[in-house]
Parts: C-alpha cells; structure tokens; sequence
C-alpha cells in the first residue's frame, strides 16, 4: 500500500482489511473509547472500515498509522468530512493503541494530517470537535495550534454528547466565529 503520509517515525496509509485485528484492539479497548461510552463489537468494527474504504473514495479518511521501526500499525489518524452544528467541515480525528499513548504519535500524526488538508486538499480551515473531559485530546488540540471557536452537542448513539468546537487555519490562525450550543 502506497504511503499517503511519511513523517520522522510514522507511515499513514489507507488502511486494509488486514487491519481489522490491530483496528478492533482499539475499538474494542474501554480506555481508548472512553469519549464514545462504549466498546465497539466485531460486526461495528468492521463497519468502521467498511466506512474508511467508502470515505478513501470520497478524498478523506482515517488513514492506519504504522511505527515505521516496528512496523506496528499503531493507531489511527485522518480527515473526516463532518456536520458540525448544520455546516459541513473537515475534521481532524485520531485514535492510538492504549500501549502508543504518550509517545508523541497523535501530534505528530494530526500534524501530518494537516499538512496534508493545507498543501495536499487546499483546505483553508480544519476542526477537530472533542469532549471536554477527553483531556488527553484537548492538550493534543492546544499543542497543535487549535483554539476552542464554539461548542455543540452531538447526539450519538442515543446520548447526548457535548464536544468543544477547534479550528485552525492554514497559516496557524483559528477562526474566532463562535458556534454554541
């Protein structure tokens, strides 16, 4: 699989159906998923994939993220075309093995991602939409650059979920435009 992404230490690649086993660690692990309040089963795995190979067509996605020492896939991270509160975004999202965490792999994987959106899309503006209480994405958000322009509750498997809105710009300038609840 030809690489999208190449940093210091990480390949982001499209992901496979051979990626199923390291993508449901993930999604199956209750610490990972903490945001989303529930563990996923192996039929809601592989429709997350199923939903990455649809969204590869559409020009987006998360993209598998490969150790390139190990070659252990070792998280996800991409660009998801989203709604926030009525308008249609992109929206930068990532998600580690819990054994990955604290190693600078989600900042230097999202900063890829938003290399990518800027000089690859032509994006002028990304979001990253993440729960208060998520203070490991938070500080992730902040040292990017990201600054809090709103909020919104997303109503997700029956539960109301309120998210902070981020954005940041091409040049590193957020968009002050507040979107609340």
């Amino acid at each position: 699989m030809e690489p999208i992404v190449i940093t210091e230490r990480l390949v982001l690649r499209e992901m496979l159906q051979d990626d199923f086993e390291d993508l449901r660690e993930m999604l199956q692990d209750p610490d990972v998923m903490c945001a989303w309040e529930h563990t996923f089963s192996d039929a809601q795995v592989q429709g997350w994939l199923d939903r990455q190979f649809e969204r590869y067509r559409a020009g987006a996605g998360f993209w598998a993220v490969v150790e390139k020492r190990t070659g252990e896939m070792v998280g996800q991270a991409g660009l998801v075309w989203t709604d926030v509160n009525g308008e249609r975004v992109l929206e930068l999202a990532y998600m580690l093995k819990k054994d990955h965490w604290g190693k600078g792999f989600a900042v230097e994987g999202s900063r890829a991602c938003l290399a990518y959106a800027f000089e690859k899309m032509g994006i002028d503006k990304v979001y990253a939409t993440v729960r208060p209480e998520n203070l490991a994405s938070v500080k992730v958000a902040e040292r990017l650059g990201f600054k809090v322009c709103g909020k919104f509750v997303k109503n997700y498997d029956g539960k109301e979920m309120r998210h902070l809105i981020y954005t940041i710009g091409k040049r590193g300038i957020y968009d002050e435009k507040a979107i609340g609840y």
